[in-house]
């Protein structure tokens, strides 16, 4: 098997790039990183130094950077599921929700992650607060901007989708959506429902009580 996955089951961006190995049935070895895999831990320093994962090898190349992995699966590894159009404009719209999703809401996220992680009471609060403004920001965009469509980038499931689906997971947990986000609540079931991400999602459930901010009992 020329393909493997170093990340971690609970990590936002390892599931990103499960679901895109799961839509296609992609052939490949999870290498879990952790304390019980020290010699996955050495290998994937020593494939990305900046200590970020996942990282996708394929034979002798390595590949960094969740949205780049998933798009050099698609054209090295393409299956019957197309996470980028062929069409230049259309592409380019599912590159930025791809962007949107990563950068306006996973990254308040972890935002108020980090702050949790600190220990300190007034440190969380802020970074909880933080996060719960820019998420605001990006749910009510979202939802405008889902009122019609299926999927993200409209009946095609894409990269978009990919990094959508961790995401608003993560987020919902962190700053609930609110019950007036009707369009973008319904889309995060579709997404829950979608058998690749349900995988992902079952697979890292042993894993919830790593998450600083508390894991709520649903989902």
């Amino acid at each position: 098997m020329s393909l493997a996955l170093y990340g971690h089951p609970f990590s936002s961006y390892t599931q990103k790039v499960l679901v895109a190995l799961y839509e296609n049935d992609t052939p490949f070895a999870f290498r879990t990183i952790g304390p019980e895999t020290p010699q996955h831990t050495q290998a994937w320093l020593t494939l990305w130094p900046l200590r970020k994962f996942p990282v996708l090898v394929d034979g002798e190349r390595s590949v960094a950077e969740t949205s780049i992995i998933i798009e050099y699966l698609q054209l090295a590894h393409g299956g019957a599921q197309r996470f980028l159009p062929s069409e230049p404009m259309a592409a380019l719209d599912v590159r930025f929700l791809d962007r949107f999703f990563d950068l306006h809401v996973m990254t308040p996220v972890q935002c108020a992650v980090e702050g949790a992680l600190t220990g300190d009471a007034a440190r969380r609060e802020a970074a909880h607060a933080y996060a719960a403004g820019k998420l605001d920001l990006a749910y009510a965009w979202l939802d405008d901007r889902l009122a019609d469509r299926t999927w993200a980038a409209g009946e095609d499931f894409t990269l978009a989708d990919c990094a959508a689906a961790p995401s608003l997971f993560y987020a919902d947990w962190t700053h609930r959506i609110p019950e007036r986000f009707g369009a973008l609540r319904a889309y995060r079931a579709r997404l829950l429902a979608r058998p690749s991400f349900a995988r992902a999602v079952e697979e890292a459930r042993p894993y919830r009580h790593l998450l600083p901010l508390g894991a709520p009992d649903r989902d």
